[in-house]
């Protein structure tokens, strides 16, 4: 019987341990999941909708449990955990309210003798495999779409945050869901490979590492189903000359160290003009030294711990190179007691004198750093905002309204800001370019990517 262990990065401990699904269950869940999406499919979608939205209804009823037990899965601060089931249920009741027009079926023109139109068919049943770092808000952008499309849905929630899957399955009971159309699975990944391969899966949907969305893919080759694969950022902000300062920079730093940085939307680069830099840094500086870290189930905390020791190590490691090779460091470690190597707990940490030559500005953090390069025009910052491997998101920060959504339309990214930065829009597409993935969820465009086209030429 393998188990899998949850630690908590609030104190080392074992939050959680859960069996994994052996293979017979998972051959079970498969032919429960397959079975019940011939009937689901054929529900009406007012019915769907029912469901789903007594779903939202369960979790938001239990908003205060809920956020406590995500402070002790993942770390992020109990006062900030509430945030994360009001976006739940941003995201969840947005993409309901869109699923009537976005699965209506085309009508095109008359035709004298013919009549034609395409519907939008469910693909079948949706494999999810969901992250830790917005582990229910990430989770929802698939799962409520899939279903209100009429697929059916076995959930892999990240071994970090397995009570979210259960709580997922909890308020999809209470909702009167039939058996069989929501499902979560505790999975190695051995087992997650498998079942991707498997020809009853017909979608998959990933939320995680680059190095993720290429197994889901390599597993998937030849089969010729739908991948949604949402892979991360590096992503950038830039603070023109004319931006407004006083909304600026807490704007930008509230998205570099929110959730401690862990967010694959977050700011991890900046670029100030020139004519302004000292001024951004000096009050970024100040905005950083006012956060509080600490234990994450104090309320006055603002900054948790990172997921686990061995991130909190590698951004260290990203720092320690910046800074020998020739990066400054504002932010004195020793400020934030806490803060040693090998703990989950790590000081924030702001850097200037930084290039496109250091891994602090190209790789990946997904922590409490961020870097601040000095730019003399638009055009400098366009080019090192495009001068990355991935294209999430860009913010640009300007009073001027129609500059920055020029400057927006040159950035190589799925979603562009201006005057604010790490949100999703349920009505706005999701996506993102080159290591960033592919694929499109929320908006009515992501339930294109949950469904096919069928189209009906009738001679009369």
């Amino acid at each position: 019987m393998a188990i899998q262990q949850t630690i908590s990065p609030v104190d080392g401990s074992v939050y959680v341990e859960r069996e994994l699904a052996d293979p017979a269950r998972v051959e079970a869940a498969l032919e429960r999941a397959v079975a019940a999406q011939r009937a689901w499919r054929e529900t009406p979608l007012g019915e769907r909708a029912r469901r789903c939205s007594a779903m939202v209804d369960a979790i938001v009823a239990r908003r205060d449990t809920l956020a406590e037990e995500l402070t002790w899965q993942m770390g992020r601060p109990i006062a900030a955990g509430g945030g994360e089931i009001d976006g739940f249920e941003e995201r969840a009741r947005g993409m309901i309210g869109l699923a009537e027009g976005a699965l209506a079926p085309v009508a095109l023109p008359d035709k004298p003798g013919f009549t034609r139109y395409i519907t939008r068919e469910p693909l079948g049943v949706s494999f999810i495999v969901a992250p830790w770092n917005f582990p229910f808000m990430t989770a929802v952008n698939a799962i409520v779409p899939a279903l209100m499309a009429g697929n059916t849905v076995i959930l892999k929630h990240s071994a970090q945050t397995p009570l979210c899957a259960e709580r997922l399955q909890e308020a999809f009971d209470a909702a009167g869901l039939p058996a069989g159309v929501f499902q979560h699975l505790h999975l190695s990944h051995a087992a997650t490979e498998a079942l991707i391969r498997d020809p009853r899966i017909d979608h998959v949907s990933f939320t995680g590492s680059v190095g993720g969305g290429a197994m889901v893919e390599r597993n998937a080759a030849g089969r010729f189903i739908a991948t949604g694969l949402e892979l991360g950022g590096k992503d950038p902000a830039y603070v023109r000359a004319d931006a407004d300062l006083d909304a600026a920079v807490p704007g930008v730093m509230d998205g570099a160290f929110f959730n401690s940085g862990q967010s694959c939307c977050g700011i991890e680069r900046i670029y100030v003009h020139r004519e302004i830099f000292d001024d951004f840094v000096e009050r970024a500086v100040a905005w950083v030294r006012q956060l509080r870290l600490g234990n994450p189930t104090d309320p006055a905390t603002t900054l948790g711990p990172v997921v686990r020791p061995a991130a909190a190590d590698f951004v260290r490691g990203q720092v320690e190179e910046a800074v020998a090779a020739g990066a400054r460091a504002w932010i004195d470690p020793g400020d934030f007691p806490l803060s040693r190597p090998g703990s989950a707990y790590l000081a924030p940490q702001l850097l200037t004198g930084v290039d496109h030559a250091m891994r602090v500005m190209r790789e990946e953090s997904f922590g409490p750093v961020v870097g601040i390069m000095p730019v003399d025009s638009d055009d400098e910052a366009v080019t090192l905002m495009n001068d990355s491997d991935f294209g999430l998101t860009a913010a640009v920060f300007t009073r001027d309204i129609a500059a920055g959504e020029a400057i927006a339309r040159r950035l190589e990214a799925g979603t562009v800001f201006t005057n604010r930065c790490d949100y999703l829009d349920p009505e706005l597409a999701w996506t993102g370019v080159k290591q960033s993935g592919r694929g499109c969820s929320l908006s009515r465009l992501g339930y294109e990517t949950l469904t096919r086209p069928k189209s009906f030429h009738l001679k009369h």
